[in-house]
């Protein structure tokens, strides 16, 4: 089916496969996230944890007024009178991140014990949380997330979490799939830190240059409460359009074992972050000049 994504309407499959049949073989998730790029699993949260969460971030969101006024709280309507329907400073905000119910989602038994399980021994979450309350008109653009976070182990891996339904007009995470192996795009973005080189971050804002130029296809799903959907760093990845009227609220947050090296950026008690890249006066490199320079 057509679906917004970013400035235009591009077929995107629903065919992401289920991982639920094999949690319990760690070989078989292994080989199917080397081969897919991706693990969705359904009801890995109990339900009432998340929509614990979802409440608390609403009760926060309502006291900025994000939320339509005399419309039932839980229902996350959008106050269109809000001034930035797609920037609501919700990445690495404490006053969100560090609510006892979000963390006891992202941080919980449930998500812990399956990466033990996964990496084969402790893991541990980066200390910051990329918390995103995305109102009507939200996206995000192509790209991989190694380029943000790759300084430490490269056995890592993100995990998009829904606080409510995610249903496709409310602009859910969509995958290329196949651009875990697009080698060339691997082997020069995928090697790039925004911080080190100074570049735009992204990869493309055009999803049909992407299936054109290097194969593969965009695909996504609709999510429910309790649903995660676990992903390598060098899948290609961006949000579809948020056409809904409601706030669509998710997490990103990233999982490697605890013994391995990590990526000082994101750990913490005051995490840096992006301490170069887009700071003020900050010379970034076009999109357009760096794939030229790696020629893709």
């Amino acid at each position: 089916m057509k679906l917004p994504f970013l400035h235009q309407e591009v077929e995107v499959s629903t065919d992401l496969r289920e991982s639920n049949d094999i949690l319990d073989n760690p070989d078989a998730l292994h080989e199917r996230i080397a081969e897919d790029g991706y693990l969705l699993i359904r009801g890995l949260h109990d339900k009432k944890t998340v929509l614990a969460a979802r409440q608390a971030i609403l009760e926060k969101l309502a006291t900025k007024r994000m939320l339509a006024p005399e419309t039932p709280l839980m229902e996350g309507i959008f106050n269109p009178d809000y001034p930035e329907p797609t920037s609501t400073g919700s990445m690495g905000n404490k006053a969100l991140t560090q609510l006892p119910a979000f963390k006891a989602v992202v941080e919980g038994q449930p998500i812990m014990d399956f990466f033990k399980h996964f990496l084969g021994g402790d893991a541990r979450t980066f200390d910051f949380k990329w918390l995103r309350t995305a109102g009507p008109g939200s996206g995000s653009p192509i790209h991989y997330d190694i380029v943000f976070m790759g300084r430490g182990t490269q056995n890592l891996y993100s995990c998009w979490t829904p606080f409510g339904d995610v249903s496709l007009d409310m602009g859910p995470i969509v995958f290329c799939l196949g651009s875990n192996r697009f080698e060339k795009v691997r082997e020069t973005y995928g090697q790039a830190d925004v911080d080190h080189d100074l570049i735009e971050g992204h990869f493309s804002d055009n999803p049909l240059e992407i299936i054109e130029k290097f194969g593969g296809h965009w695909a996504t799903t609709s999510f429910s409460v309790g649903d995660v959907i676990i992903f390598s760093m060098f899948l290609m990845h961006a949000s579809l359009v948020n056409t809904s009227d409601k706030i669509r609220i998710t997490a990103d947050t990233r999982y490697q074992l605890a013994a391995e090296a990590i990526d000082e950026r994101w750990i913490g008690k005051n995490p840096k972050g992006h301490y170069a890249w887009k700071q003020k006066d900050t010379k970034i490199e076009s999109l357009a000049e760096s794939r030229r320079r790696w020629g893709v």
